[in-house]
């Protein structure tokens, strides 16, 4: 906890699940008390598009990671302005929300409420507001649907969420103290990014090496005649995929296949995270699942598609705990006996190299025939177990080091997350530490975070992944 940093001195009982007891100083009252909707349409479609963002509210699209088609027009699109709160209301219960800080054109599928001029109402108070943890309880019970994924959040069920509001100066000092916590802990998790950074560009120079040059750095070498694999063991040989293994691609479903987990788990790129399958983001269907579709222990889970271009080549092993489950048409399987070095291969620079050369086009993808043709060394099976053995040992220390840099972001994403939400409910007072802020600047008072640099802007720090805009 910040130092300094206490409860107010009174509090009342709201009646609200998320909220509890709040400030009684402070008012509630329902959202249409404070905002009115707007539906005002751009005639030429040309002004800047904009999206929403689960971890950085309303941005500029081109900044953002949206994977969906774009239209070929958009005029009669919606058009909102500066501190215009957007909601996509069909993601509200996911974080996308926020108060705009542009004027643009956004799709028909959103919302945009403005603040009534008498309602004291500061924007970015609203913006921190309703995105916090705590009235994102609000955004899930007002939406409504059969599928997670289809929950709807109607004008009216907004309007009428209950809106807690300290005075105007109040809210202020709440802006500007978050606006100060936030730049020091965006730079706290800037620095410990950059270091991850640097262990996974060690991690893979032993990789590679390895799996190019062998562990005799004295043994005479030969032309591959491969260009991302140079030089190589004269005693090497390099094979095709295809003639290693085979390749199989997933399987393709609809969003009315998905049912809960009583049905068949499907395999996607959430599911891969460090070269290893994790629980992320599971799907599941209920549609019958042939054998070629299923997994199975000893395979390599290749991510061949994807709307980020690092994403693609990105490959993990399947477990005995996954085995015989389905994996999705964006990925593909490669099976062979000697799957313990091929991984080390796939996880190379064999796909930093393959992906340079879509630089120019617009889909991110290895087809079956890209990965039955790539070309990888090929030692004598002795030297392929010895290499294995050797990358297991040299990275093990690595992989450490990560998962650890990687729980300390996590933890303090949990802080942010915390913080924001005691703030902007009133259960700590930023009052005293804001008036000093205001006067003395944030570095004397806040405590620097070990290794923190200032983050760039519009850099997303949050980690949390961004949903596809929907296209009206």
């Amino acid at each position: 906890m910040i130092e300094g940093l206490k409860p107010y001195p009174d509090y009342k009982e709201s009646g609200l699940p998320w909220l509890g007891r709040y400030p009684s100083h402070w008012v509630i009252k329902r959202g249409k008390s404070y905002m009115t909707c707007v539906d005002q349409r751009s005639k030429s479609g040309k002004e800047e598009l904009l999206t929403v963002s689960s971890a950085r509210g309303v941005v500029p699209r081109n900044t953002a990671k949206v994977t969906m088609f774009k239209a070929a027009s958009y005029a009669g699109y919606k058009l909102c302005w500066p501190d215009d709160l957007v909601i996509n209301s069909l993601w509200a219960w996911g974080g996308g929300l926020g108060v705009a800080n542009h004027h643009g054109i956004i799709s028909t599928a959103y919302s945009v409420y403005r603040v009534r001029p008498s309602a004291q109402i500061v924007p970015r108070f609203l913006h921190e507001l309703v995105r916090s943890s705590a009235f994102n309880w609000e955004l899930q019970v007002r939406s409504k649907g059969i599928w997670i994924s289809r929950l709807q959040l109607t004008d009216t069920a907004f309007l009428d969420a209950p809106i807690p509001l300290p005075p105007p100066d109040e809210q202020a000092a709440i802006v500007r103290f978050l606006d100060h916590a936030n730049r020091k802990i965006d730079g706290f998790i800037r620095a410990k990014r950059k270091l991850i950074g640097l262990l996974n560009e060690q991690k893979q120079a032993i990789i590679h090496r390895a799996v190019t040059r062998g562990l005799d750095p004295s043994v005479p070498l030969k032309p591959s005649g491969i260009p991302w694999l140079g030089d190589i063991p004269h005693h090497w040989e390099v094979r095709r995929m295809k003639n290693v293994g085979n390749t199989k691609i997933g399987l393709t479903y609809s969003p009315a296949d998905v049912t809960d987990e009583s049905g068949c788990l499907v395999l996607r790129a959430s599911n891969i995270k460090n070269g290893k399958l994790v629980h992320a983001d599971d799907v599941f269907v209920r549609k019958d699942i042939p054998p070629e579709v299923r997994v199975k222990s000893g395979d390599i889970l290749i991510c061949a598609r994807s709307g980020s271009r690092n994403l693609v080549g990105k490959s993990a092993f399947i477990t005995p705990e996954f085995e015989g489950v389905a994996f999705g048409a964006f990925m593909s399987v490669f099976r062979s006996p000697w799957n313990d070095f091929v991984f080390w291969v796939l996880n190379s620079n064999l796909f930093s190299f393959v992906m340079a050369q879509f630089e120019t086009s617009t889909i991110n993808q290895l087809t079956q025939g890209d990965l039955n043709t790539l070309v990888i060394p090929f030692p004598p099976r002795d030297e392929q177990l010895g290499i294995v053995k050797s990358v297991e040992r040299q990275t093990s220390s690595l992989n450490t080091a990560i998962a650890r840099t990687e729980r300390e972001i996590a933890l303090m994403q949990e802080y942010r997350t915390r913080l924001t939400a005691d703030v902007v409910t009133g259960k700590l007072d930023v009052r005293p530490l804001s008036a000093v802020l205001a006067q003395a600047g944030a570095a004397a008072h806040l405590p620097e975070l070990p290794g923190a640099s200032e983050a760039a802007p519009d850099e997303d720090l949050t980690g949390e992944p961004e949903p596809e805009e929907a296209e009206a």
